[in-house]
C-alpha cells in the first residue's frame, strides 16, 4: 500500500480529525440528507456518529437478516439481536431517526439458498460479496433513495475516489483492513451514490474515536466469519438448507484410483488438505469437485496450479467500454483471488470466449465460486470490478 498514508491524529484532536476526514469523503454540504447503513458494530456506528457531528442529516437504517432463535445461535455477527438493539441505542444517542427492516426472507432467497446451492455445485461461495451485491448495494440503496437521501454512508474499509471519468473504488488506508475484494461488484451507478468515511482511516483511530464519543459499542469485538454460519461451521447451514449435500461418495486419486470415501462434497474445498483421512505416502490436496458423480478429486499440490480462469456475474467499473473491450485489448491487471492474498500480475482476454485472466505466473489453489477481484497495475489501489470465478484452467 505504498503511497498511502493514514490521517495522523493526536488524541486531542481525535474526533474533530474524523469529522473533518468524514467531510472529505463524503463531499457534500452540511444538511444534505444521508442514509447511514448501522449494523450495530463499531464501525458503522462510528459512521454515523461522524456524520451526525460533522453536520450532516442522518438517518439510520438496519436490516434484519434472519433470526438466531429460529435458526442459528451465534455472538459477534452482524444484523441480528443484539446488534439491532446496539444499532437503535446508538441512533437514539446521536438524535437521529432510525428504521428497522425486514430484510429477513431475501437474505434467505438472495444469500443463504445461494450459498448451499454453490457448495451443492462443488463450488466454494463468498456470500458476504453476494449480500454486498443485492440486499444492501441494491435493496438498500432504494430504500435510502425512498427516504429522500442523496447518498448513503457504510462502514466499509474502502475509498471512494473521484477521478477524470467521475466515482472510482480504492483499497482502504488500513491495508490490514481492506474490503475492497469483497465489493468488486460495486456498480458506477451505485459507486456515484455511496460513501465510505472510515476508508482513509487507521481501525485503531475508529475505535478510539468511538470512545472520545462515548459509543456503548466501542469496545464490542468485531464480527468474525460469515455472519450467519454458527462457531465456524458452515455444513451445520448447508446441512439444513440442502441435506443430500452430505451423500457420501469417493475420494478419488486423479490417476484414477479409489482411496476412499466421503460425507458429502459439501465438506470440501478446492486446495483443501486437512480432514481428507487417505494417504498414498505424499502429501494429498483437494483438486477439483465433481458433483454431479459425488467425487472428491485429490493429487499433488502442483496439481492445484493454474494458467487462467474463466469469470462470470462480471463486473467492470474501469476506464475501458467493457470488460470484454479491456479483454479484447489484452488489459494488464492486478488480480485477487482469495480475500487473504495480495493481487497477482495478469491480463484480461477472452477465454473459451468468456471475460476472463491470464497470470503471468502460476497461480495456486483457485476455487470456482470464489470473487476474483482486478486492480489496476499503473494505479494499484484501484480496483477495476472483477467476477466470481467460473472455472480455472490447469497449468500445462
Amino acid at each position: 500500500m505504498g503511497g498511502m498514508n493514514a490521517p495522523v491524529l493526536t488524541t486531542a484532536s481525535l474526533s474533530d480529525g474524523l469529522i473533518e476526514a468524514a467531510r472529505d469523503a463524503v463531499r457534500l454540504p452540511a444538511g444534505t440528507r444521508i442514509v447511514a447503513a448501522m449494523s450495530g458494530g463499531v464501525d458503522s456506528t462510528v459512521t454515523a456518529a461522524l456524520l451526525a457531528k460533522a453536520g450532516y442529516d442522518v438517518v439510520g437504517v438496519t436490516l434484519q437478516l434472519y433470526d438466531h432463535g429460529a435458526a442459528i445461535q451465534k455472538k459477534g455477527a452482524c444484523c441480528a439481536g443484539q446488534d439491532i438493539h446496539d444499532a437503535r441505542t446508538a441512533a437514539e444517542g446521536l438524535g437521529i431517526p432510525h428504521y428497522v427492516l425486514d430484510y429477513e426472507s431475501r437474505f434467505r432467497d438472495q444469500v443463504m439458498e445461494d450459498f448451499a446451492d454453490a457448495y451443492l455445485r462443488g463450488e466454494t461461495p463468498i456470500p458476504c460479496v453476494r449480500c454486498n451485491q443485492t440486499v444492501k448495494f441494491r435493496d438498500l440503496l432504494d430504500v435510502a433513495r425512498d427516504l429522500g437521501a442523496d447518498a448513503m454512508a457504510t462502514g466499509h474499509y474502502v475509498r471512494r475516489e473521484v477521478g477524470p471519468g467521475g466515482p472510482e473504488l480504492h483499497r482502504a488506508a488500513d491495508a490490514n483492513r481492506d474490503q475492497s475484494y469483497f465489493l468488486f461488484a460495486t456498480t458506477a451507478e451505485q459507486l456515484d451514490y455511496l460513501r465510505f468515511p472510515l476508508g482513509g482511516l487507521p481501525k485503531p483511530a475508529v475505535r478510539a474515536a468511538a470512545a472520545e464519543l462515548g459509543l456503548a459499542v466501542a469496545d464490542k469485538p468485531d464480527s468474525q466469519d460469515i455472519c450467519f454460519v454458527p462457531e465456524g461451521r458452515y455444513t451445520t447451514v448447508i446441512d439444513r438448507l440442502r441435506p443430500q449435500g452430505a451423500l457420501p461418495g469417493d475420494i478419488v486419486h486423479m490417476d484414477g484410483r479409489v482411496l476412499g470415501s466421503h460425507e458429502g462434497v459439501t465438506r470440501y474445498t478446492i486446495g483443501q488438505r486437512r480432514g481428507l483421512n487417505v494417504a498414498v505416502g505424499d502429501p494429498l490436496f483437494v483438486v477439483r469437485i465433481d458433483a454431479a458423480t459425488r467425487q472428491v478429486i485429490v493429487g499433488p499440490r502442483e496439481a492445484l496450479l493454474i494458467q487462467s480462469l474463466i469469470l462470470k456475474e462480471v463486473n467492470w467499473i474501469g476506464d475501458a467500454a467493457s470488460i470484454e473491450a479491456a479483454c479484447e485489448a489484452a488489459r494488464p491487471v492486478l488480480a485477487r483471488v482469495r480475500s487473504t492474498r495480495e493481487p497477482v500480475a495478469g491480463r484480461l482476454a477472452l477465454v473459451d470466449g468468456q471475460p476472463g485472466v491470464l497470470f503471468d505466473t502460476h497461480e495456486e489453489g483457485v476455487a470456482p465460486g470464489q470473487a476474483c477481484a482486478l486492480y489496476a497495475p499503473e494505479a494499484p489501489t484501484r480496483v477495476l470490478g472483477g467476477g466470481f470465478i467460473a472455472s480455472a484452467l490447469r497449468a500445462q
